[in-house]
C-alpha cells in the first residue's frame, strides 16, 4: 500500500492506493474527517478501502490538521459552517484534480465522512451528481436546525454571537440550499448508507433517522440502496461494526 502526502492547490491530503494494481478506473473514496480532527485520524478506514481495491483521498479541512490556525474550540466552533461550506466547494476541486492527474476517467467515486465530514457529505449530494455512492457516519441533513441549536448553545454560554440578524438570515438561507431533506429527489437513487449511535449528543440521532425514514419512498424500487445502521449503545464515535459496514458498502457499490 502506497501512502502519499500531497498538496493539491492549497489542500494537504493523503493519497492511498495499491501501487501494483491501481489505475485510472480504480474506484475512489474521498473521506472527510470530523470537527477538531484531521486527515490521518481515519487511516483505519483507508487501510480497509485500499485492501478492498479502492483508491483513497483524505484531505484536511480548512482550520484543521496542517491548515490549523491558532483558534481555541469556541473560536473554531463559531466557524463550523464556514468549514462545511468550504469542504463542499473543495470537493469539486479535488474531483477535478483527480481528472487532471489522470487518476479518474470512467471509474466510480464515493464520498464518506464522520460527523462534520458526514454532514458535508449530505450537502455534497445536493450539488454533485457525479457522486456515485455515499456513507454518512453520524451526519445529519438538517443544516438550519443544527445551526440554530449550535448558536443557542453559544448564547447559553453567555458568549456574543459573531453575526447580526441580517447576517444570520443570509447564512440560514445558504445552509437551507444544501439541506437535501428539503429536496430528496436529488438523491437520484444513489446508494447511501447511514450509521448513527442512539446516544449521540453531538449530532443528534433523531433528525437524521427521520430523514432516512421520510425518504424511503425515493428508493421504493431499490430499497437495498438506502440503508441505516443504528447502534443502541454508541455515542459520538463509530464502532468497528459500523466502520466495516461502511467499507463493505463501497465495495458493493463502487467495485
Amino acid at each position: 500500500m502506497k501512502i502519499n502526502h500531497e498538496t493539491w492547490g492549497n489542500i494537504p491530503l493523503l493519497h492511498l492506493y495499491n501501487e501494483e494494481t491501481a489505475n485510472e478506473n480504480t474506484p475512489i473514496v474521498i473521506f472527510l474527517h470530523g470537527f477538531e480532527s484531521a486527515k490521518e485520524h481515519n487511516l483505519h478506514y483507508a487501510y480497509n478501502y485500499v485492501t478492498s481495491g479502492m483508491r483513497v483521498i483524505m484531505p484536511d479541512a480548512i482550520l484543521h490538521g496542517e491548515r490549523a490556525e491558532d483558534l481555541d474550540a469556541i473560536q473554531l466552533s463559531m466557524r463550523f459552517w464556514e468549514i462545511v461550506l468550504t469542504n463542499i466547494e473543495e470537493l469539486n476541486y479535488i474531483k477535478q484534480q483527480l481528472v487532471d492527474k489522470g487518476l479518474y476517467t470512467h471509474g466510480k467515486i464515493g464520498v464518506s465522512g464522520t460527523s462534520m465530514g458526514a454532514i458535508t457529505t449530505l450537502g455534497c449530494l445536493t450539488v454533485y451528481p457525479w457522486i456515485d455512492a455515499a456513507a454518512v457516519m453520524m451526519g445529519t441533513p438538517n443544516y438550519v436546525e443544527l445551526a440554530k441549536n449550535q448558536l443557542q448553545q453559544v448564547a447559553d454560554l453567555g458568549l456574543k454571537l459573531p453575526m447580526n440578524e441580517a447576517e444570520l438570515e443570509k447564512m440560514y438561507e445558504t445552509l437551507d440550499f444544501f439541506d437535501i431533506s428539503k429536496k430528496p429527489e436529488l438523491l437520484a437513487n444513489r446508494p447511501v448508507f447511514f450509521w448513527h449511535g442512539k446516544k449521540d449528543h453531538t449530532v443528534p440521532y433523531e433528525p437524521a433517522h427521520r430523514f432516512y425514514k421520510n425518504s424511503m419512498e425515493q428508493y421504493a424500487a431499490n430499497p437495498q440502496r438506502w440503508q441505516h445502521m443504528t447502534s443502541k449503545s454508541a455515542g459520538h464515535q463509530v464502532n468497528r461494526t459500523g466502520m466495516l459496514a461502511n467499507v463493505q458498502w463501497f465495495a458493493d457499490y463502487l467495485l
